[in-house]
């Protein structure tokens, strides 16, 4: 399984993107970033794009990509899968006609440039060689974090998320874990305001994993305190954990 990271910020400066993690050059966890990153011609490989909510550094590089496609008169479709919720957010809110055109009736309601399909958590959904389960985290909006199984290996996304319960049931023993830590530990209690995490909130949040996963790799910082977060992660003395960095490439 290839894991590129194409952005892993809690917030945009120069040389932090929003989140976006894109497995095996085709399927496409939360959409901040793409365009910023990827040639058209890496663009054209996805197909596929699971988003865990609706704040907008998760979804926001989906209308850019339906404008390249329809630019290029590509003939394909996007799908686009998420919760009832984020489903319904998307398509009130960006795909309008007012913040943007509705890329899921152009060119045709037939054959539209993205596809809005809603998934249920806990439901397993086979896209190409990739298994993807949801299942829900603790955020300010509706929100769900994915396990996606292939080849073999297994990789869960938290997304956004404050103290949680279900994710981690299926972490133990994964290969790989990608979990937010948003905030130095000086700001846990804005972190539990906005439901999310410190690198001592996570320390107990993983006391709830059985086994822990070989990798664990932390998005989301804010990247005012990367030098404080990366710190005190690694002050926390758990195996295998890593503060991202957008661009890396990982062999999950």
């Amino acid at each position: 399984m290839k894991l590129r990271i194409l952005g892993c910020a809690g917030a945009e400066f120069p040389d932090f993107r929003p989140p976006a993690f894109l497995i095996d050059d085709r399927l496409l966890l939360d959409a901040g970033t793409i365009g910023a990153v990827l040639t058209e011609e890496e663009q054209w490989n996805i197909r596929t794009i699971f988003i865990t909510h609706s704040h907008l550094d998760h979804i926001r590089a989906i209308p850019a990509l339906a404008d390249n496609i329809i630019l290029r008169n590509m003939q394909h479709t996007v799908s686009v899968y998420s919760t009832d919720e984020v489903i319904a957010a998307i398509q009130q809110h960006m795909f309008n006609n007012i913040i943007w055109p509705d890329f899921t009736k152009i060119p045709s309601p037939e054959n539209p440039v993205i596809s809005l399909t809603t998934i249920n958590p806990y439901n397993d959904y086979s896209v190409h060689e990739h298994l993807v389960q949801a299942v829900p985290v603790n955020h300010t909006v509706p929100a769900v974090g994915y396990r996606v199984k292939s080849g073999g290996r297994t990789l869960v996304y938290s997304g956004d998320t404050g103290p949680t319960e279900e994710i981690w049931k299926l972490c133990s023993g994964a290969d790989a874990l990608i979990v937010e830590v948003s905030f130095p530990n000086s700001m846990e209690e804005l972190a539990h305001i906005t439901k999310h995490l410190t690198s001592s909130m996570l320390k107990i949040e993983l006391t709830k994993v059985d086994v822990l996963p070989t990798r664990i790799l932390i998005t989301h910082p804010k990247p005012q305190y990367y030098d404080v977060i990366l710190r005190e992660i690694t002050e926390l003395g758990v195996r295998g954990v890593e503060l991202l960095r957008d661009g890396t490439i990982y062999d999950i």
